[in-house]
């Protein structure tokens, strides 16, 4: 019988323990798929940030760093300019990127590093407890806001991507989803475009996947789909917000 579906080899035969519902599996898929079809197994680094994104280094067959909350995007300048060859890429969640790592992502990209970062936002702090984070909607109530985001006492919820794409060092920045086969595919082709840009010398991409977390926001996956395409992709739309053109980093 012909095998038309298999594990990418930069993943390791282990089983998953993330939530039922979860898109962190998925995002690691993709992930290795990309490093897979560019044969950058043996080149590649990935810099685990701090909450549930910390495990890749239990499920990528790769080497890994595993940086301080929030320091991802430095430990990742340090390795990539010790080491050029090599492909260097972070992978961080809101809470983790978009609070206390908010000044190593910014600066990062702004210097135009030539790395990547997979950001991943589910609106909620995932493994601490179920916390209010930088991208947490309005009106979502969280364990920090059991009553629902307030703007008046809060703020308003970040959108990274946009941000990220006017740093003039900023090569690629795309939002994904993975809330449908339709935008999972989209999400596995921007993937892959993101790596293609650190392989060309372009500077820094940024790929930011929304995603879902059932066991905090207290549904089940079916629903927390439904409210990935109701409620987080028309606050953070869909689509590539900078792509650099040309043969090399200016």
């Amino acid at each position: 019988m012909k095998q038309v579906f298999k594990r990418p080899r930069s993943l390791k035969d282990v089983s998953f323990h993330f939530c039922p519902g979860c898109h962190h599996g998925t995002i690691h898929r993709l992930v290795a798929e990309a490093i897979d079809y560019y044969d950058l197994r043996e080149r590649t680094i990935g810099v685990a940030g701090v909450g549930c994104s910390v495990f890749v280094y239990e499920y990528f067959d790769i080497d890994v760093a595993e940086a301080p909350h929030g320091r991802a995007p430095a430990v990742a300048t340090g390795l990539k300019r010790a080491l050029p060859d090599r492909i260097v890429f972070t992978y961080q969640g809101d809470g983790d990127l978009a609070s206390i790592g908010m000044s190593e992502i910014v600066h990062t990209a702004n210097r135009g590093e030539n790395l990547t970062v997979i950001f991943v936002n589910n609106t909620v702090y995932g493994m601490t407890g179920g916390q209010m984070a930088p991208t947490t909607l309005l009106g979502q109530p969280t364990t920090t806001s059991p009553y629902g985001r307030d703007f008046l006492q809060n703020g308003y919820p970040i959108r990274m991507a946009e941000m990220i794409a006017t740093l003039e060092g900023t090569s690629f920045c795309a939002r994904v989803a993975l809330n449908t086969p339709a935008n999972l595919m989209k999400a596995k082709k921007t993937v892959r475009r993101a790596f293609e840009m650190q392989m060309n010398n372009m500077g820094f991409s940024f790929v930011e996947l929304l995603a879902s977390c059932p066991t905090n926001w207290g549904m089940n996956p079916l629903k927390a789909n439904e409210r990935v395409e109701k409620e987080l992709i028309p606050y953070f739309p869909l689509g590539t917000f900078k792509e650099r053109k040309g043969t090399d980093h200016q």
